[in-house]
């Protein structure tokens, strides 16, 4: 069996090296890798970019930049400056693309919150349009409104994207950030149509999850209608990778073999009818 329509999240095998997750996935015929920056600790960036082409698989994106917002001028622009760095990794590896998890500042207002965020994608989009690097604003929960992301919904994110209107900007779609909203069938479309839909991230929102961020759930373990929600992203045009993304402190703990094969067994599932 492969999974050629398939990638990767390397923070969703947290515990292996950068090497055992590019010969982990090719292994199963994964076709894609999102690069976590963690995962990159003490790495020769440009021994990577050769490990991942060699193994067969395409580098989707680097995951993350953002976190623009602070409470001073000092700390925006130290922001602005780790996202540079960010995309020289980018650059270095070969990635098309840098993910976006934008912050938030406790104490600020939501507007205030949105401003800082707009304001810090347009200083560095002009330097990653150059590098050939697309940046994917990503919604999150508005769980994580309060310290992880001042843009909470899909229809945020593409009102920012609108606003912005700049030619290397666009959205990740992550299931479980998104699979509440009420008009997020539209929102896909619009997202689509506009040309930002650039990244389909999967796994499961467990409503008794044990922890707000390192809990996700396996796809089918978790209350979403991914079905649905994959009819709706497939009708909207997007022909990219769908992409694993799951944080799970208690799967972290088990044999990664066997958690990857467990996911696999589960896509199947849900999303071949197997």
């Amino acid at each position: 069996m492969s999974y050629p329509e398939l990638a990767v999240h390397t923070f969703t095998t947290r515990p292996w090296s950068m090497s055992e997750c590019i010969e982990g996935y090719a292994r199963r015929g994964i076709g894609g890798i999102s690069v976590w920056r963690e995962t990159l600790e003490g790495e020769d960036l440009c021994s990577v970019r050769k490990h991942i082409r060699d193994a067969g698989l395409e580098g989707l994106a680097l995951v993350r930049g953002g976190f623009f917002t602070g409470s001073s001028a000092g700390e925006r622009r130290a922001a602005i400056e780790k996202n540079r760095e960010c995309l020289k990794e980018a650059e270095a590896l070969g990635l098309p693309q840098v993910v976006l998890v934008c912050g938030a500042t406790p104490g600020q207002t939501a507007r205030q919150n949105y401003e800082q965020i707009r304001d810090g994608i347009g200083a560095i989009a002009g330097e990653a349009e150059r590098m050939g690097i697309r940046l994917a604003i990503e919604p999150l929960h508005p769980i994580y409104a309060g310290d992880r992301s001042g843009i909470c919904s899909l229809r945020d994110a593409n009102d920012l994207a609108e606003e912005l209107s700049l030619s290397n900007v666009g959205v990740a779609v992550d299931v479980y950030h998104v699979f509440w909203e009420v008009d997020l069938r539209e929102q896909l479309q619009r997202c689509a149509d506009n040309g930002w839909l650039d990244a389909y991230h999967i796994c499961d929102f467990k409503p008794d999850q044990e922890d707000v961020l390192l809990d996700r759930g396996i796809m089918g373990e978790g209350c979403i209608a991914l079905g649905e929600i994959d009819r709706w992203v497939t009708e909207a045009g997007f022909g990219g990778r769908r992409e694993v993304e799951i944080f799970s402190r208690r799967w972290w703990d088990e044999d990664q073999d066997k958690f990857l094969d467990r996911i696999l067994e589960s896509y199947e599932k849900v999303y071949r009818g197997e």
